[in-house]
């Protein structure tokens, strides 16, 4: 869960643990224990590895497949896919983006 959005997203940002236990203000095994699910980080800690991150406090800790939180975006933004243009010109938006956005057909 935590530890493995961690884990991912710190490797997604270039980042050792050395230099997230830096930013975070924790040591390198505490990185490791997080990332092991040893140890949980503190509320004030899941906030600071949000903001780094630059995800939100539930995608953090959201429990998703290694996949899911490889894909997380950017904070406020979201990525639903490819988006198809159809043999007519239309483009087909992603069903989770018309959900999403209430978009209706017309």
């Amino acid at each position: 869960m935590i530890s493995m959005n961690i884990r991912v997203l710190r490797k997604k940002h270039k980042m050792s643990q050395e230099q997230l236990a830096e930013k975070v203000n924790v040591s390198r095994q505490t990185v490791a224990k997080w990332e092991n699910g040893d140890a949980l980080p503190d509320i004030f800690k899941c906030k600071i590895l949000a903001d780094i991150f630059q995800v939100t406090l539930d995608q953090l800790s959201r429990n998703m497949s290694e996949e899911e939180a490889n894909q997380i975006g950017p904070k406020g933004k979201q990525f639903f896919g490819v988006v198809k243009v159809g043999d007519r010109g239309q483009i087909v938006i992603p069903k989770q983006a018309r959900e999403m956005y209430q978009i209706q057909a017309g």
